[in-house]
Order: C-alpha cells, then structure tokens, then sequence
C-alpha cells in the first residue's frame, strides 16, 4: 500500500506540472477559440530566458519574475503581429500558423542557445518529507504549491478585478463585450500574454525535472493535451483537473502495468485523448456544443 501511494505522490507532482501547461492552452482556447500547438515551445524558450538570467549573475527568483514579465509582454506581441492578421480566417490556416510558430521558436532556441543540454537549477531544497512511510519530496511540495497559488492568483484576477471581468466577457460573447466599450483586440492580446506566463512558470517547474533543451517540452504538451481534453478545453478548473488525473495514471500505469514500464508512457495520455473523444468530447468539465436546426 505504500508503494502505491508513494506512486500516487510521485504523479501528482507530475500532474501539477501537465495542468499549468494545460491551463496555458485552455485560457488561449478560451479567449480566441484557437488551439495554440506552440505553447509549449513559447514556454521552453521562456525557461531559456530564465536560464540566461541565472547564468548572467541574478537570484532564481527574481530572474524567475523578470522572466514572466518577457513572457508576458512576448505572448502580446505573438499575438498582435501573429495571430491578430489571420483572425477569422479557416480553422486550418490557424492550425498551420502555431505550427509554424512552434517550428520557428524551436530553431530559434537551437540557433541561440544551441541543442546542447544544459543544467538548470532547482529552486526547491533537496531531501523530503517522510509521512507514514511514503516520501514527499521539497520539490514535488514546491511544484505543487507554485501551481496552487497560481490558480489562486488566476481565480482574483478573473473574479474580483475589472480586466477579469473584462476578459470574461470577451470570452464569453465578443460581440457584446465590444458594445458595452471593452477594447476587444487589447483583451484577446492579455489573454494571449497571461497563457504565455503561466506556460513559462511551466517550464521552469519542468526543467530541473528532466534537462533544458529546445526539445524539452515536446513531450510535455502532448500530457497537457490530454489534460485540457479530459477536463474540457472551455474549464480552466477542469484542466488543473485533468492535469491530475493524466499525471497520477501516467505514474501508475508506468509502475504497474508491464509492457508500459517507461519506455510507453506516453502512450498513456494518446489513449486518454482517444477515449475522451469517443466517449465524452467535451471533457469532464466542458460544455457540449449544441446547435439548433
């Protein structure tokens, strides 16, 4: 029993990680009705910058926070030079514009900091707690606690400020935002910005994890995908959710299930998208789409 839990413990910080990349691309979803498949290079290129402000002499933390305010400012500006010239155009064109996106930021990263793996420091202690048996360690405590607060700080902003509300309404119905005076383009350009740093806390969580490399986060979007499709790509919750569950039954399935071991784990989350698509397309916490004859 403690191994099973200790396994469980293991996936939740795992999940932790997958349900901020999640929310990353649920908040775009949200907002623009556009799947973003470069969020997670974005983010990848923001742990880079992290990793250079570190390098060059400043403290985790506060090369963390000048981070989120590039990344921040970087998802605005992906989204009024990129994204704003095809607005309404086919679904298809979109979807090859993010790819490109992806293709474009991963070179770049390679031609800057070069496909060599490097080290990135972990901002957590080393060591853990042992709790009846089972061992949780500082990072997996920190992972966890990061992304807490994040869907804390994500909840005041959407429900007790005016931009929130702001960008709820767009959300919700555009058309209507724009005649009661929000400045829809501005609002679609924060959200875009907004999913940019909560994809780059991502990142940095990740990297320590596993290496720093412009690859790095292939895998990892594929785990995010699962969990805003299991939760639903239209609940934010449901994707922190989702994020959950994909890490834990990765984890499980990895320690239990023999022909998976490690080396077909990732077959675990192709399988949850597949059977979330067949069974309940709109995810735990989605809303079926229901048109009228």
């Amino acid at each position: 029993m403690a191994g099973f839990l200790q396994q469980v413990v293991e996936g939740l910080g795992a999940g932790a990680i997958y349900a901020s990349m999640a929310l990353a691309l649920v908040l775009i979803y949200q907002f623009t009705g556009i799947v973003n498949f470069a969020q997670g290079e974005l983010a990848m290129f923001s742990t880079y910058i992290a990793w250079q402000c570190v390098a060059a002499g400043l403290p985790f933390w506060a090369a963390l926070a000048l981070t989120l305010v590039v990344s921040f400012a970087g998802g605005m500006l992906v989204e009024r030079l990129i994204i704003r010239p095809v607005e309404g155009a086919p679904e298809l064109t979109i979807v090859i514009v993010t790819v490109g996106l992806f293709i474009f930021v991963n070179a770049a990263a390679g031609w800057i900091w070069t496909f060599l793996i490097k080290d990135f420091p972990n901002p957590f202690p080393q060591g853990a707690l042992q709790l009846g048996g089972i061992s949780v360690g500082f990072s997996t405590v920190g992972v966890l606690g990061v992304v807490a607060l994040v869907m804390v700080l994500l909840y005041l902003l959407f429900q007790h400020t005016r931009i929130g509300l702001g960008m709820r309404a767009v959300a919700t119905n555009p058309s209507s935002a724009r005649l009661v005076g929000i400045r829809v383009g501005w609002t679609l350009a924060l959200g875009w910005g907004l999913a940019a740093t909560v994809g780059a806390v991502s990142g940095v969580l990740i990297a320590p994890l596993l290496f720093l490399e412009p690859n790095m986060m292939g895998g990892v979007l594929i785990y995010a995908f699962a969990a805003a499709t299991l939760g639903g790509f239209d609940s934010p919750a449901g994707a922190v959710v989702g994020g959950v569950i994909v890490g834990v039954a990765e984890t499980l399935a990895g320690a239990y299930v023999g022909f998976i071991g490690s080396d077909l784990k990732i077959g675990v989350p192709l399988m949850i998208i597949l059977g979330v698509l067949l069974l309940r397309p709109q995810g735990l916490f989605g809303r079926a789409v229901v048109e009228r004859a």
